[in-house]
C-alpha cells in the first residue's frame, strides 16, 4: 500500500486516486533561459522515479511537466542577445530535452508551454475577478487579494501576520495589501511586441503564478492526485496555485503535494549568488549521466542531497560494483517477481514513500548473491528491479567500458594497445615492465582484471 508524504498535511498518507487506477500528476517545470542546473536535474529524476512507480504499481498515470516560455528573466536575456523570444526559449527547451534524455528521464505525457495557454489563464482571471477575488491595481496590472482566501499559507505553514511582517513591497506597485500578487501583468514600453496579448485588462501578460493554476485544470481538470516540484516553490508559487484555483473553481485543487529537496554544495543551497552553480552539461563532461541518475536517486527525495565530487566518484564506485555483478552472469530476461522476498522488500521500501535509498540497498543485496551463486534469476530480478528505477539498463560491458570523461585516460583503442604490450612483457618474462603497464593504465582510470586461461578483461574505475 503506497503512502506519500503530504507537504500539505505534514504527514505520510495512503495514497488513494480520485479515480481508481489513474492518476493525475502536475510537476512545475523549467523556466528556459539557460542551461539546466543539478537543481533541475533532481526535479528531472525524482518525478520520473515516481512516474515510474506509479506505472509499475499498476496505475495509469496522466504526467504533466510545463514549461515556462514567457516570463522577465526570459525578456531580458533574449533582448541581451539580440534575438527573439521564441529563438531563445525554443533553443534551452532542446538543451533541457538532452539533458533529460542523458540523465534516463522519461518524457511526460503532456509538456504545455505557458505562450499556449494564455486564452486559458484569462479565462481563469476573469473567474477570479467576477468572484471576487482579483482586481485592477492603479497601476493596470491585475491581482489577487490574499486577505479573501480563507486558508492562505496552510501548505507552507505560515501566517498571514507573519507573512506581511515580513513583507517588503513598493507600495507604488498598486496592491490593495502588499500580501497581494499579479495575475496579468500590464504591458510594459519597451517590451517587446511577442510579450504582450490582448486582454479585458489589456495589451499584457500573465503573471508566472496563474500559468501552472491554468495548464494544470486545462490538462488534468480542477481537481487532481499529485502536484510535484522543488522545494523552493512551496512558498509562494505553489501558495498561490492553490489560492488561485481553489478561487476560480470553488473545489479542492490537489490532494497529494509533493516536495523534493535542495541540492546542497558545501552545506550550502546551491545558487548562482554564492558562485557554487553547475550545469547538468558541466557535470556530465565528469560523470556519466547514469552516475548522475544514481547519485540523485541514492538519497531520499525529501533529504536535501549534498553535491561534491567526492560524493559523486563514491556513486560511480557503488554502480560500477551493480554493473560488475551482472557483466559476468547472464540475466534472466522473465522481468520481475514480485512474489520473491528481494523484489517484496523492493516494493515496500518504494511504498514507504518512494524510499529509494532502501530500494537500492536491496539492489545491493541481490548483487551479493549473484557474484555469490551466478545464479541468472538473481541476475533478472537485479536488472528488472533496477530498471524500474531507471538504472542498469546498459549492457555491462558498455557500461564498465564506456567513454573517458574529458580529459580523463585513453581511448578503448589506446587501453586494448597497452593490454597487448603488457602481454607481451609476461610472456618475454618481463614481470616488471607488465607491473608498470598495469600501473600506468590504474592511475589513467583503468582497472585490469586476468582471467583463467590468460584473457585480460578491463573496466574504467
Amino acid at each position: 500500500m503506497l503512502r506519500i508524504h503530504n507537504t500539505l498535511l505534514r504527514d505520510k498518507q495512503v495514497f488513494a486516486p480520485i479515480e481508481p487506477g489513474l492518476v493525475r500528476m502536475y510537476v512545475c517545470g523549467m523556466t528556459v533561459y539557460d542551461y539546466c542546473h543539478l537543481g533541475h536535474a533532481r526535479v528531472l529524476v525524482v518525478f520520473d522515479m515516481v512516474a515510474r512507480w506509479l506505472r509499475a504499481s499498476g496505475y495509469r498515470v496522466v504526467y504533466v511537466r510545463n514549461i515556462t516560455d514567457i516570463d522577465d528573466k526570459i525578456i531580458r536575456r533574449a533582448q541581451e542577445n539580440g534575438e527573439t523570444i521564441r529563438a531563445l526559449t525554443d533553443r534551452y527547451i532542446a538543451y533541457m530535452h538532452e539533458d533529460a534524455a542523458a540523465l534516463g528521464v522519461q518524457k511526460p505525457d503532456h509538456e504545455p508551454r505557458a505562450t499556449r495557454y494564455v486564452a486559458a489563464m484569462q479565462r481563469m482571471i476573469g473567474a477570479l475577478e467576477k468572484s471576487g477575488y482579483a482586481y485592477v491595481a492603479s497601476n493596470r496590472d491585475v491581482c489577487y487579494s490574499v486577505r479573501k482566501f480563507e486558508g492562505y499559507g496552510r501548505l507552507s505553514g505560515k501566517s498571514l501576520e507573519d507573512l506581511r511582517a515580513g513583507e517588503r513591497v513598493d507600495v507604488a506597485e498598486g496592491k490593495h495589501d502588499p500580501l497581494d500578487f499579479v495575475l496579468w501583468k500590464h504591458a510594459k514600453a519597451g517590451e517587446p511586441d511577442e510579450a504582450k496579448w490582448e486582454s479585458p485588462w489589456g495589451s499584457g501578460r500573465p503573471g508566472w503564478h496563474i500559468e501552472c493554476s491554468a495548464m494544470g485544470s486545462e490538462l488534468l481538470g480542477p481537481h487532481f492526485d499529485i502536484h510535484g516540484g522543488g522545494q523552493d516553490l512551496q512558498f509562494p508559487h505553489h501558495e498561490n496555485e492553490i489560492a488561485q484555483s481553489e478561487g476560480a473553481h470553488g473545489c479542492r485543487f490537489v490532494n497529494y503535494w509533493m516536495h523534493n529537496g535542495f541540492v546542497r554544495v558545501d552545506d550550502e543551497k546551491m545558487s548562482k549568488s554564492l558562485g557554487n552553480f553547475f550545469t547538468i552539461r558541466e557535470v556530465l563532461k565528469q560523470y556519466d549521466a547514469e552516475v548522475v541518475r544514481f547519485f540523485i536517486l541514492r538519497a531520499h527525495y525529501r533529504s536535501p542531497l549534498n553535491y561534491s565530487d567526492a560524493h559523486l566518484d563514491d556513486a560511480r564506485g557503488a554502480l560500477t560494483r551493480l554493473y560488475t555483478a551482472l557483466k559476468g552472469t547472464a540475466a534472466d530476461a522473465a522481468g520481475v517477481d514480485w512474489s520473491e522476498p528481494h523484489a517484496t522488500r523492493f516494493r515496500q521500501a518504494m511504498d514507504d514513500d518512494f524510499s529509494t535509498p532502501e530500494a537500492i540497498a536491496v539492489l545491493f543485496e541481490l548483487a551479493n548473491e549473484v557474484n555469490r551463486t551466478q545464479s541468472t534469476r538473481a541476475a533478472g530480478q537485479l536488472k528488472a528491479l533496477a530498471g524500474v528505477l531507471g538504472l542498469l539498463e546498459r549492457e555491462p560491458v558498455a557500461y564498465l567500458q564506456g567513454a573517458p570523461a574529458a580529459g580523463e585516460g585513453l581511448d578503448v583503442a589506446g587501453i586494448e594497445s597497452r593490454i597487448e604490450a603488457r602481454l607481451a612483457a609476461k610472456q618475454a618474462r618481463n614481470y616488471a615492465e607488465a607491473d608498470r603497464i598495469r600501473a600506468e593504465l590504474l592511475r589513467g582510470g583503468i582497472v585490469l582484471e586476468d582471467k583463467p586461461g590468460g584473457a585480460t578483461e578491463w573496466r574504467r574505475a
